[in-house]
């Protein structure tokens, strides 16, 4: 199975965070690593985090409290259910007392800024799970919600429209499935509109208040965009400049 190199955070969404400050990108394989690289909005430089995660994995997700911390759950090699969290103001790292409700790599994250990140789906090394594991930024207590992803699956991308709903799209068992969590009640709904072709292992960003989109995944080349205001869904052309699995994605909502 080819795995994927890392894993991004650009300080605000599931795979992507907004952040005035830099981006980091956490573990990956080749072979796995620790390691965390923050790049400066201000030049485009990069650095590497003198304090890495707390183990080397791959295969994890990222979420983030913008201006305040980025959050990387689960991961493989082996498979943990470890939450590490990097505050921002200093790029220190310390590791949640309560981790994942289960030990997971390959799930989705996303995140209502000043409130809550989720994680959801994933492989637990002997099973794909539906679980959504919610972790309060006030003092990063974890609950899992009583409804999950409507399957059980892995290779899910997240996306969030932040102070509104998060958004979990694909998977292998998923499909084309794009699932929607709304922050006030953590309710899910499916859209009746889905993605335009079943594909796992893709990536998802968000510009918060306006849409969200999901990129390659399953060797396609496919962007989906998912407005905000009614949910529905467009596919851009052109999309990705080749068919790609393994992304990630991270946007620039316009807010610092």
């Amino acid at each position: 199975m080819v795995l994927p190199v890392f894993h991004g955070i650009f300080a605000s969404s599931a795979v992507g965070f907004v952040y005035a400050e830099a981006a980091y990108f956490a573990g990956g394989t080749s072979p796995t690593v620790a390691t965390i690289e923050k790049f400066a909005f201000s030049d485009d430089s990069r650095s590497t985090l003198a304090t890495g995660l707390s183990s080397a994995r791959n295969d994890l997700a990222g979420a983030a409290n913008s201006g305040v911390a980025a959050y990387f759950a689960g991961g493989t090699y082996p498979d943990v259910t470890t939450v590490d969290k990097f505050a921002f103001d200093a790029d220190s790292r310390s590791t949640l007392g309560t981790g994942l409700s289960s030990t997971r790599s390959g799930l989705g994250g996303a995140a209502n800024s000043g409130t809550a990140a989720y994680f959801a789906g994933g492989w637990t090394g002997a099973a794909r799970v539906s679980t959504v594991d919610k972790f309060a930024f006030s003092d990063d207590g974890r609950s899992t919600l009583g409804t999950g992803l409507s399957s059980a699956t892995r290779g899910v991308a997240g996306a969030a429209n932040s102070g509104t709903a998060a958004y979990f799209a694909g998977g292998t068992a998923s499909g084309t499935t794009v699932d929607k969590f709304t922050f006030s009640s953590d309710s899910r709904s499916t859209l009746g509109t889905g993605l335009s072709s079943s594909r796992a292992n893709l990536a998802g960003a968000a510009e918060s208040g306006t849409a969200a989109y999901f990129a390659g995944g399953g060797y396609a080349a496919t962007i989906d965009k998912f407005a905000f205001s009614d949910d529905s869904r467009t596919t851009l052309s052109p999309g990705l400049p080749a068919a790609l699995n393994y992304l990630a994605g991270a946007a620039n909502s316009g807010v610092l």
